[in-house]
């Protein structure tokens, strides 16, 4: 996928806009220099139009959790087949990317990090999350348990340099040795901390949270389920106001009331939408590598090879934000909050929002929520 014709002067009219201030039903959106330079209701300004015909306008989906897409992973080297991953998202409304790498030893891990790192500087993929291979074997999900291990200080420390200062997020289980030390190490390098493929209690999960842990990574999923007698992870971050959670809302990893149970605890302010997608997202069914482990996609659901364990998704994010509408009861606004405002709020980022000043990342989509054309940084995406 590529932009056509490169950034656009254009007020985009007539359409649902929706703002932080709520929606506009008879809004425009005036674009220039790759801008939003002005945000309104009624008559647009002077000047080239285009009419949106009632469809939505909403900014730009924000995906802090993905691993690839259109046949590829983000674990691949090639520039070219990278860009083919994060364009497949682009197609569905994704204009921020954080690619995810699975665990893999900390010296392959670390070569993986590099090869990203440039295409984080080209602007391919807004930076570099790290899914392991920090978690915990007994909560290892779709991670190769043979590769898992304690985050000591070096391990940490080699990844990050590896990342040059891309390396925006790390998930850690904070019950392993050093796992609250890491935490600090993290945060002390201003990288978001997450917590993740955890087998901990809720008393394990605290001190990483003091620490400076701020995202639990696909809650409910990868982690010690939620008990009365001992919340553990899902009842300490879902209930803790300093931490956002991030929800796969594919139907699949989640009931529809699991979602609409977190987001309505958490709020607004602390909810995040994600894929979770593997390289069959936006592809199909078939096998796929995961980590080095083999992974099948039955109408539309990976599972590890010989298990019924979840490994990933074949999620996009319009997708999970027409399910968090349609099935999980989420307002269109919060859907926009979730899926837009609070990662970009995360990765401290100049998008995310419908607001004059910010990078003219929109989507438009139709009555299903569908999206129907995206633009990115100004510019028109097309096949």
């Amino acid at each position: 996928m590529s932009t056509w014709g490169g950034p656009v002067d254009v007020a985009l009219t007539g359409g649902r806009v929706v703002t932080p201030d709520g929606v506009l039903d008879h809004g425009w959106v005036a674009v220039r220099d790759g801008l939003i330079v002005a945000v309104g209701e009624g008559a647009p300004p002077d000047g080239p139009t285009t009419d949106l015909g009632g469809d939505w306008l909403v900014p730009g989906f924000v995906d802090i959790h993905c691993h690839g897409g259109g046949g590829e992973a983000f674990t691949n080297a090639d520039p070219e087949r990278v860009r083919k991953a994060a364009a497949a998202h682009r197609r569905h409304g994704t204009t921020t990317l954080l690619a995810s790498l699975v665990s893999r030893p900390i010296p392959e891990l670390a070569d993986q990090v590099k090869a990203l790192s440039e295409l984080v500087e080209d602007g391919v993929v807004q930076g570099i999350h790290l899914e392991g291979p920090f978690l915990s074997a007994a909560r290892c999900g779709a991670h190769d348990p043979a590769i898992l291990c304690a985050p000591d200080r070096d391990s940490v420390d080699q990844l990050l340099r590896a990342g040059r200062g891309m390396v925006r997020m790390v998930t850690v289980a904070p019950e392993l040795e050093h796992g609250v030390d890491a935490v600090r190490q993290l945060v002390d390098n201003d990288v978001l901390a997450a917590i993740g493929h955890t087998d901990a209690t809720e008393a394990q999960i605290r001190p990483a949270v003091e620490a400076g842990a701020r995202v639990a990574t696909h809650l409910f999923n990868g982690m010690r389920p939620l008990h009365h007698r001992e919340p553990g992870p899902i009842g300490a971050l879902l209930d803790d106001e300093r931490v956002t959670v991030e929800l796969i809302c594919d139907l699949v990893h989640l009931h529809p009331t699991a979602v609409r149970l977190a987001a309505r605890h958490a709020g607004v302010g602390r909810t995040v939408l994600i894929t979770d997608a593997i390289a069959a997202a936006g592809v199909g069914d078939g096998v796929y590598d995961v980590g080095g482990l083999e992974v099948r996609v039955v109408d539309g659901v990976p599972t590890l090879a010989g298990g019924a364990s979840l490994a990933g998704s074949t999620l996009t994010m319009d997708t999970a934000f027409r399910n968090a509408i349609t099935s999980c009861g989420l307002t269109v606004q919060e859907a926009v909050y979730a899926a837009s405002t609070r990662p970009a709020q995360l990765l401290g980022l100049d998008t995310g929002e419908v607001r004059a000043g910010l990078a003219a990342d929109l989507v438009v989509l139709d009555a299903e929520f569908k999206p129907r054309e995206v633009m990115s940084q100004g510019a028109w995406v097309k096949d």
